[in-house]
């Protein structure tokens, strides 16, 4: 079979290419769901069937939400897609209001939730939403259809609509719409991506060589964690059909470190705050071990933070690197579930260069990549599949089609297969960012050798009273060295000089404590504690202290709780909301500056 032009054509790749007995498996508490490809090319069907048997008309919009991944929605994705219809992914995470809006602005006929409390939060919307007919729960809900109606709808379905899916399937055009995603947005309303089969597919195709290569027929396992509904995961799931990969769902993103002992994978995606918190857990473990342990265990440390790829830093240290790995690092790979793994694609935001060096020095591959919901998602990547494709600090290169250009203001505009049809049913929006073919990205950046370097979000940017620009992602990533420090955001927009609202890092916190023989206070009281706010203060003057003086931090306010989904200072992929954030805490930003 040809090279897919369509996102449902990757299982039928697989299935003509290299069938497994394990496509995907999911725990399901306890109870595991797996299917073959076989069993999941005919689920899809079925699931196409049943959609049309109810009637679902080409260009209809089906809605997906789901608090994990899970098989049933690779299965509705599919099968709404090679049926004709559009999907319309959203994040569970996601107010109420702003489903009425999604639903409503896309018009969705039906709506795929994962469990009870997504059915009740969907159900409780229904009537204010005049398109949507059905809500389906692909777990058994009491007063909720079952998704299982539709697949049973398909298994009953007659020769007129296999006659139907089948010419549907063959009319879809590459160029067509396939989904519309609404990004989850730092600020304002969400916006309605869309992306066409042509941007998807091509999208997948050109990130493969990017991928760490294998032995052909080697058994190639993936853990899949992050929202699906998000284009970095999802188009990964279409690169691990493609590539033949057994992909394991983990339970949530609290259970990682459990899925990941599960899975045991060769490859699974991370974004920065994960692998901030896998650095911080391992460091506190390795120090706490005491005596000559921690003196091992921090040499190993500090020579992974010199890691530079390709032997740069030359056979010596390459040797040392060797040693560290023995003693230190192949015991945190067997603990951490990592000992088969290849790669890590990092994405979603800025990686900070010492947590590159580490995971890279202690022999788990980071492949840090670039791109953005309109761009299907990659740009750029990093790469350790090959020399010279991988540079700490960057982004990696261009991948394969792909032109980027640098405005005069620094804005990277991106042009390719890859950019975004428009945003759906937003003529003005989208014109404001596509001219002349280029997507206008809203991040800065230059080109070094090739190598795409991003410095800060244009939007983020801020100007002082005093008229210097400050890029506050850049100085976020400095101040989280501090082992103090669990998040960080930089204000000062118009202000004297910046500032930073502080979450301290509380398991680190009770550990400085306890060597200094005092008692660690409860998070909601370390504001209160001048002790510990000028010991924070103090490692971030440290840390800022290379940057421009009306860059550097002149003050800090520690906060007594932590930037969250729920509390809506966070994005669903962990990005700050600086809006929310600068208005919960407005009256205590007034006091810095007072």
């Amino acid at each position: 079979m040809d090279k897919p032009t369509r996102l449902f054509d990757f299982p039928r790749y697989q299935l003509a290419n290299g069938p497994l007995e394990v496509m995907m498996t999911m725990p399901n508490g306890g109870n595991p769901i797996t299917y073959s490809t076989q069993q999941f090319v005919d689920e899809m069907d079925r699931v196409s069937l049943g959609l049309i048997s109810m009637g679902l008309e080409p260009g209809d919009r089906v809605a997906l939400i789901s608090h994990n991944n899970r098989c049933e929605w690779n299965l509705m994705d599919h099968g709404t897609l090679q049926a004709g219809g559009i999907d319309v992914p959203i994040y569970p995470t996601m107010t109420p209001e702003d489903y009425v809006y999604i639903l409503n602005h896309s018009e969705a006929k039906y709506c795929f939730v994962s469990n009870a409390e997504l059915f009740e939060k969907v159900n409780s919307v229904k009537d204010q939403v005049s398109s949507l007919e059905a809500v389906f729960s692909f777990e058994n809900v009491p007063g909720a259809r079952n998704w299982s109606e539709v697949v049973e709808a398909g298994r009953q379905a007659g020769d007129d609509v296999k006659a139907t899916l089948e010419q549907r399937r063959n009319a879809v055009s590459p160029t067509e719409m396939a989904t519309i995603i609404y990004t989850s947005g730092t600020t304002g309303r969400p916006k309605g991506v869309m992306l066409s089969h042509q941007n998807v597919t091509q999208n997948t195709l050109v990130a493969i060589p990017r991928m760490p290569a294998r032995d052909p027929g080697a058994e190639y396992r993936v853990l899949s964690f992050l929202p699906c509904c998000h284009i970095f995961e999802r188009m990964l799931h279409y690169l691990y059909i493609s590539e033949g990969a057994m992909i394991h769902f983990g339970e949530s993103l609290e259970t990682v470190k459990e899925d990941l002992a599960a899975a045991q994978p060769h490859m699974f995606t991370a974004v920065p705050r994960l692998l901030e918190k896998f650095y911080d857990g391992i460091v506190a473990k390795g120090r706490a071990a005491g005596g000559v342990k921690s003196a091992i265990f921090n040499w190993a440390v500090n020579i992974a933070l010199q890691w530079e790829p390709d032997g740069q830093n030359g056979a010596f240290y390459e040797w040392k690197l060797g040693i560290a790995r023995k003693l230190v690092f192949d015991k945190v790979k067997e603990a951490l579930g990592l000992t088969q793994i290849m790669a890590v694609a990092s994405g979603s935001a800025a990686l900070a260069p010492r947590l590159t060096r580490f995971f890279n020095g202690a022999d788990i591959s980071i492949y840090e990549g670039y791109g953005l919901t309109e761009t299907s998602p990659v740009v750029s990547v990093n790469s350790l599949n090959g020399s010279g494709l991988l540079r700490v600090g960057t982004v990696g290169k261009l991948v394969a089609n792909t032109e980027v250009n640098i405005a005069e203001d620094g804005e990277i505009m991106v042009k390719g297969p890859q950019v975004m049809m428009g945003y759906y049913r937003d003529e003005e929006k989208t014109n404001e960012v596509l001219k002349d073919g280029w997507f206008h990205t809203g991040d800065i950046g230059v080109i070094e050798d090739g190598f795409l370097r991003i410095t800060d979000r244009k939007k983020e940017m801020f100007k002082t009273s005093g008229g210097k620009y400050v890029a506050p992602q850049l100085l976020e990533n400095a101040i989280k060295a501090s082992r103090f420090v669990e998040q960080v955001m930089v204000i000062g927009e118009s202000r004297k000089h910046p500032a930073a609202l502080v979450v301290p890092d509380m398991a680190y916190l009770e550990e400085w404590c306890k060597r200094h023989d005092r008692v660690c206070p409860a998070m909601a009281d370390v504001p209160k504690d001048e002790e510990i706010c000028h010991r924070i203060m103090q490692d971030i003057e440290g840390l800022v202290a290379s940057f421009a003086s009306w860059e550097r931090i002149k003050k800090i306010e520690v906060l007594p709780e932590a930037f969250t989904i729920d509390g809506g200072e966070l994005t669903p992929t962990l990005k700050l909301k600086r809006k929310p954030i600068l208005a919960k805490y407005g009256d205590l930003i007034e006091g810095i500056y007072t």
